[in-house]
């Protein structure tokens, strides 16, 4: 095996497929990445497939082939590389028991993996549909940050990836939030369906490394996704078990409705959460008279404040109080110019929506007792 290619090319190529080594397994050579080339010359093609138990990883890119082969080299030392290589053409190739890389005087030798150990890549599932990449990350991102961490309760570490027609939906829970972004997606035929678990962390990479631009092909089987983009393909394994239905959960009647800033709220929120020990409350007054909401947090003489402008309909006043970092992730999920804050009082269900009322980015908050006089 022979091949020239580009640092810059080699690099990202490497990184995206070593997104998904274990950092410790019992298996040598899971920590490795495979290279195949094929084809012949400029016209030729570097492949970079890397796997651990839970999710496969490949890229193709552009190379001049001048010997087609396969090698297996330790993954993150040839990534450790790739960042140290000077900038320019990189030659590879494998010399006996060792897979070389050098660059404009530079030069490296890896030891080389056996080849018949490695486990073949899994198949990409049955391609359900497409989805525009920026705005499938974007909406992975904003359900993400309610998942659970908690891995004695896989299910709730996941995001539910349900489709439905023409209409897409994430949604996440640890219990205490819940958050659910729907977006539009092009199915492949009428009448396609589904509603799986993914893990959080592996679709938040999976999401972040897709691209900005295009479409990204999803595809689902009994047992693991695949995502498809731009050269790129990654399958990860489902997650067992359900989240709960979140329909019912999300109908409020009659709530309080309070509309404000985006931006101001959430700098507000951090501002006076400096003074809240652990997971003491940032309480909010909204006032319909002043047209205001008060924030305040601390206790005795250890407090801050501060009163931003907000709309309030359906309530004279409404005091309620959130966890603050539960409530500073839910504000940063949203980029909208304005929130609106569906409130059923003190200790209850509120919901967090765009100030437009779109509702297909809602996110779910209980409530605590307010402890500031």
């Amino acid at each position: 095996m022979e091949f020239r290619i580009e640092r810059s090319a080699l690099t990202d190529a490497v990184s995206w497929a070593a997104r998904v080594l274990p950092v410790r397994s019992p298996v040598p050579v899971l920590g490795g990445l495979l290279l195949d080339t094929e084809g012949g010359g400029e016209a030729g093609r570097l492949r970079i497939s890397g796997l651990d138990y839970e999710a496969s990883a490949r890229i193709d890119v552009d190379a001049e082939v001048v010997r087609p082969g396969k090698v297996l080299v330790m993954g993150r030392r040839l990534l450790d590389i790739c960042k140290v290589l000077p900038e320019g053409p990189v030659e590879c190739a494998v010399e006996g028991s060792r897979f070389t890389v050098s660059g404009d005087g530079a030069r490296f030798g890896l030891s080389v993996l056996p080849l018949d150990d490695y486990p073949a890549l899994p198949a990409l599932p049955q391609v359900r549909g497409a989805v525009d990449a920026e705005l499938f990350a974007a909406a992975v991102a904003e359900v993400a940050v309610a998942a659970g961490r908690d891995d004695t309760l896989p299910a709730l570490t996941g995001i539910r990836l349900g489709l439905d027609g023409d209409t897409m939906t994430l949604a996440a829970t640890d219990r205490y939030r819940f958050a659910v972004r729907t977006l539009p997606w092009k199915a492949t035929g009428p009448g396609e369906a589904a509603d799986v678990i993914v893990s959080a962390r592996r679709l938040t990479e999976i999401a972040r490394s897709l691209g900005r631009s295009g479409p990204v092909s999803v595809a689902l089987d009994a047992g693991s996704a695949g995502f498809e983009h731009a050269g790129t393909r990654t399958t990860v394994r489902l997650l067992e078990g359900r989240l709960p239905r979140h329909e019912k959960l999300f109908a409020m009647a009659d709530p309080a409705v309070a509309v404000v800033d985006r931006a101001r709220l959430t700098e507000a929120v951090k501002r006076v959460s400096v003074v809240a020990d652990g997971d003491s409350p940032v309480q909010m007054t909204f006032s319909r008279a002043d047209a205001s909401v008060l924030l305040r947090a601390g206790y005795e003489d250890d407090v801050a404040s501060q009163r931003l402008p907000a709309a309030l309909e359906g309530a004279e006043e409404l005091t309620v109080a959130f966890n603050p970092g539960y409530l500073a992730d839910a504000l940063a999920s949203f980029d909208e110019p304005s929130l609106r804050l569906l409130l059923l009082g003190a200790g209850q269900r509120a919901m967090i929506t765009d100030g437009a009322g779109t509702d297909t980015h809602r996110h779910l908050l209980m409530s605590v007792k307010p402890q500031l006089a």
